[in-house]
């Protein structure tokens, strides 16, 4: 059978490749010559055709418009135009792996043609029931199919694949983070302000403080607080600029390290949405780069995410619509460890033993988050308030390891209103050792995994 081709092709290229093609009378066979993008997308929308050409210089193609047309079920091959020597990098960085240039004969571009639908049908037979949680952000075939394989398997992870490469020294300690991919903390928890945002500064703090890079990202799209509690007048919203960069293949280690805000030499910010009705402009596609770009940047990434975990647009809307909850499930999907933050009053535990089911159902069953409970005292529990909110989400929630931190309401109030943390600020804080003692946890949980796996790449080679 012949494969059907949609042609997006811009300026003198697409007269004589619809022609070399048709001439060629061999298993490419164009169905329809395509205006713009979105004459494009609804075409592949309608099922017309099994693959795509489009040019480098197409109007708005974007990673967004990618995803879009991979989700249409059809295999992309890219045209560079000769005149633009970064186009053939760009067509790459948006997530098209066969890319040709575009004076090329047609019968490369039919070649590239059968061998990118070849590929997309050898990728669906070797994952042919991949489950996706309900809401998550498919994974990027291009990444997981371009990471060099971990002989020794230590270091797969069961949401984003093996690291890739060899060891590689991220951060101030000197500690090798295999393939230079550091690690992702998503910090999450139901309504009611339960002190995620606190949690995710003070954690970043104490993250940074043991010396290594790290990252906070504010992607909560209701109501991102990052720069207030820091004291950061910033009008622009470091997150949104890295997803627009993501977004035209723009992003790279090096601009991820200008947008984001630098606090101290092991401590970075990138800033939330000015205002959150703004968050139309954080598309999934361009976060999951993101996530990738700041494993590369920081030994540790902490994000503050939204509450909302709900993905009704897919069910509202027939077309793919943009997801206010979107960047919440991407950080989630992206995460290593997710906190999940509840306070310790009454309705802030029942809104998280509510909450933790609606997660599980996110994460998944291979995935347990790790539980915080804030503002820990006598006055809203009862007496002896560790022991009660225990048995409390181990009765309702199943949950037997929990991590409670008292409550220090005017260190906290202190600092956010000096903009610091409560690292800088109030070192003996009790809240601030709660924390502090789950930072070393994880640091010491990622120095094993680090020796573990070196080890096994010695005894490999």
């Amino acid at each position: 059978m012949s494969i059907r081709v949609l042609i997006a092709v811009t300026g003198v290229w697409e007269a004589s490749l619809v022609t070399g093609l048709e001439r060629l009378h061999g298993e490419v066979q164009v169905v329809r010559r395509c205006a713009d993008l979105t004459e494009l997308l609804a075409a592949a929308l309608a099922g017309f055709a099994g693959a795509v050409v489009v040019s480098s210089d197409l109007y708005r193609l974007d990673r967004e418009a990618v995803r879009q047309l991979e989700s249409c079920a059809v295999a992309l091959v890219g045209l560079a135009d000769p005149l633009d020597p970064d186009a053939g990098d760009r067509l790459s960085g948006l997530g098209i792996a066969y890319v040709v240039p575009a004076e090329a004969p047609a019968a490369d571009v039919a070649s590239a043609v059968s061998e990118a639908v070849g590929a997309m049908a050898h990728r669906r037979r070797d994952i042919p029931d991949r489950p996706v949680r309900p809401g998550a952000v498919p994974a990027d075939p291009v990444s997981e199919r371009t990471w060099p394989a971990d002989p020794a398997g230590a270091l797969s992870h069961p949401r984003h694949g093996p690291s890739s490469g060899a060891p590689h020294l991220v951060g101030g300690r000197g500690v090798a983070v295999p393939g230079g991919r550091g690690r992702i903390v998503a910090v999450w928890g139901p309504s009611g302000a339960p002190g995620r945002t606190t949690v995710a500064l003070t954690l970043a703090g104490e993250l940074a403080a043991l010396g290594g890079q790290t990252l906070i990202v504010d992607a909560d799209t209701y109501g991102p607080s990052v720069a207030q509690a820091l004291g950061l007048l910033d009008e622009s919203g470091g997150i949104a600029g890295a997803v627009r960069s993501a977004n035209h293949a723009a992003l790279d280690v090096g601009r991820l390290a200008r947008l984001a805000l630098s606090l101290s030499p092991t401590l970075r910010v990138l800033t939330g949405l000015p205002q959150p009705s703004r968050w139309p402009e954080l598309r999934p596609s361009g976060l999951e780069v993101l996530w990738q770009r700041a494993r590369d940047l920081a030994r540790w990434t902490v994000v503050d995410c939204g509450f909302g975990l709900e993905a009704d647009e897919e069910i509202t809307f027939d077309t793919a619509a943009p997801r206010r909850n979107g960047a919440t499930l991407s950080a989630l999907a992206a995460a290593d460890v997710v906190l999940a933050v509840g306070g310790a009053e009454p309705i802030g535990l029942q809104r998280l033993v509510r909450g933790l089911s609606d997660l599980a159902d996110v994460l998944g069953p291979a995935v347990r988050p790790r539980v915080v409970v804030t503002r820990v005292r006598a006055e809203a529990v009862g007496r002896d308030p560790g022991r009660r909110i225990a048995e409390a989400l181990a009765r309702y929630a199943g949950v037997r390891d929990v991590l409670l931190v008292p409550d220090d309401r005017a260190a906290c109030d202190a600092v956010m209103l000096a903009g610091r943390t409560l690292v800088e600020m109030v070192p003996g804080s009790p809240a601030r050792r709660a924390v502090g003692a789950l930072a070393l946890s994880l640091e010491t949980s990622l120095e094993n995994e680090t020796a573990a796996a070196q080890l096994a790449l010695a005894r490999s080679s």
